[in-house]
């Protein structure tokens, strides 16, 4: 199936003033709705994905769950689930970021990942880039590198994307809205 940006993009739900004034929630859950859109978002990261040489699919809660398990499902990979804190009922690290609403903590079991895995680290987008720089963080504290961050859509004005590729690690993402864009 061929990418057709403007059919995800359109699926995409603008939702102004959420979770607070001034702020440009961007809704995905009609793009899961949609098995052609699904299978498209799906497939572009297969597609991408499947001849890569990395070890692990890491996701992020919750969104980053939501197309991080179809893609370790279909490419055979073992999936790392990040939480936020509280959730984990073994061992944990943890790790504090800063979000567009405050502070806020990410966990993973601290036996996920071994010296020399490889991982692939998927949310639904890339804002401020804060759940992405800390599960990468938590990554390396397990002495694992990060392959990739990957996610749907791309909010390039709060410059979270710029600041991955400033910490060393690569990013891709299937489309991008600016602020204003409806």
């Amino acid at each position: 199936m061929i990418f057709d940006e403007f059919s995800i993009k359109t699926l995409i739900r603008p939702v102004p003033d959420f979770p607070k004034p001034g702020v440009v929630f961007r809704d995905i859950t009609p793009l899961f709705q949609s098995p052609r859109a699904l299978r498209m978002v799906a497939d572009s990261f297969i597609q991408r994905y499947v001849e890569a040489e990395f070890s692990h699919i890491g996701a992020m809660d919750a969104r980053g769950f939501l197309i991080g398990s179809i893609i370790a499902y279909e490419l055979n990979k073992p999936l790392i689930l990040f939480r936020k804190q509280g959730k984990l009922p073994a061992d944990v690290l943890s790790e504090s970021y800063q979000t567009e609403y405050g502070e806020a903590f990410l966990e993973v079991h601290s036996d996920s990942l071994c010296e020399g895995d490889s991982v692939l680290i998927f949310d639904d987008l890339i804002a401020t880039g804060g759940t992405l720089i800390a599960a990468a963080n938590l990554v390396r504290r397990m002495r694992a590198s990060v392959f990739e961050a990957a996610a749907i859509i791309d909010l390039p004005e709060p410059g979270g994307s710029q600041k991955l590729q400033d910490a060393g690690i690569p990013t891709f993402t299937l489309t991008a809205f600016a602020l204003d864009d409806r």
